[in-house]
């Protein structure tokens, strides 16, 4: 598993840089005869392997785009009989944190693909960004935001900030920045403004009441009724959709429910997991996603408790770790190819009618059943 995650994330790190010249010399940045930065400069600005860089500049040479002179350096060719054209129409991209999160690694290389199968051309925002300090990271996305505006692109996909106290400001000036410029928002995953509240942007994503139901239902049917909610400061909007529908299949199986039973806090602080293991335990412990999950099963280990012998865990996404952590995670798949594919459709719509009214296309979750929830312990007698 962990081979075929490095080299995903191989394949999308060249294919961002090769998209990204190639619109650069769409827009006229590049103009033909003009030489482009060298490898070493390109391995400096996006923060890459020297090889990446090469394997994204050969991609343009098959193309036609460029010529490499040996001694010299890189060109964009000059126009004539058998150079391939150069698709106008653009897509952006601005997804904070794409290569830290392999499930948005997954969509955003399905949405890249699909696009360009559809004659755009796609402009990369998010994994380039070589600092992670917070400022360095808006100031990143405001740039991205006024280049997607500069070459007048069709439309931006856009996962908004979360984990950050200014996420709220950001997310919402990124947004309008690109309404008022007249370029259609696609959000992926999460909305702009806390749940219930929509925007007036187009959103795709899973159905996250449904998943937090699905989960709490799985997790009742095992004999569970003390259940504990946890989700890290600042997390997106989902998290309260999540809760909601965790709370409906409570109420829905006449389950009390403990007035105290959210708990927003770090998984792998020792103070916040003391917190979490304090007077009554639960019988289950519902993450907001598969990360916060990992980190506190290995938390519930340092002060002496077994998963799921002595109390279950389940997180979201179904991350590719999902399965290498112990005890692997029960969790809710995210379709990754129906979530780009759904993306796109909208986009492509959004395009051709600006004027429909904004739509959230909900997919169906998936339960994931592993080890972590205690599906598969021995029945008592």
């Amino acid at each position: 598993m962990r081979p075929k995650a490095v080299s995903m994330n191989k394949r999308l790190k060249h294919q961002e840089l090769s998209s990204q010249l190639r619109s650069e010399i769409a827009a006229g940045r590049y103009t033909a005869g003009n030489r482009l930065p060298s490898e070493a400069q390109l391995v400096e600005q996006f923060a890459i392997s020297r090889p990446t860089v090469a394997r994204a500049l050969q991609d343009l040479q098959n193309e036609g785009l460029i010529e490499r002179r040996a001694g010299s350096g890189t060109y964009v060719r000059n126009s004539g009989p058998g150079t391939a054209a150069i698709s106008v129409r653009q897509l952006g991209f601005l997804i904070p944190g794409v290569s830290n999160t392999d499930v948005f690694e997954h969509i955003c290389g399905e949405l890249a693909s699909l696009a360009q199968a559809h004659d755009y051309s796609v402009l990369w925002g998010g994994s380039f960004s070589r600092k992670n300090d917070t400022d360095s990271s808006f100031d990143h996305a405001k740039e991205l935001c006024r280049r997607f505006i500069e070459h007048k692109v069709s439309g931006v996909f856009f996962t908004p900030y979360e984990l950050v106290p200014e996420k709220q400001s950001t997310n919402l000036f990124l947004a309008e920045r690109l309404r008022k410029a007249g370029i259609p928002v696609v959000l992926l995953d999460r909305d702009l403004h806390p749940f219930p509240n929509r925007s007036h942007f187009d959103l795709v994503g899973i159905d996250q009441v449904a998943a937090g139901y699905m989960l709490a239902e799985h997790l009742i049917k095992l004999g569970c009724r003390h259940f504990k909610y946890v989700a890290r400061p600042l997390s997106a909007p989902t998290v309260d959709a999540r809760i909601n529908g965790v709370r409906e299949a409570l109420l829905r199986h006449r389950i009390e429910i403990n007035p105290n039973w959210v708990y927003i806090g770090e998984p792998q602080e020792a103070k916040f997991v003391r917190t979490l293991t304090a007077a009554k335990q639960p019988d289950a412990f519902i993450c907001h996603n598969d990360h916060t999950a990992a980190l506190l099963l290995r938390s519930l280990e340092t002060v002496g408790l077994k998963v799921p012998q002595d109390v279950r865990v389940v997180g979201f996404d179904d991350a590719q770790f999902a399965t290498l952590v112990s005890p692997p995670l029960t969790t809710i798949h995210q379709p990754c190819r129906e979530i780009a594919l759904m993306t796109l459709r909208t986009m492509l719509e959004r395009i051709a009618d600006p004027a429909i009214p904004a739509r959230n296309v909900s997919l169906t979750p998936r339960l994931v059943v592993r080890e972590s929830c205690g599906a598969y312990l021995p029945r008592k007698s």
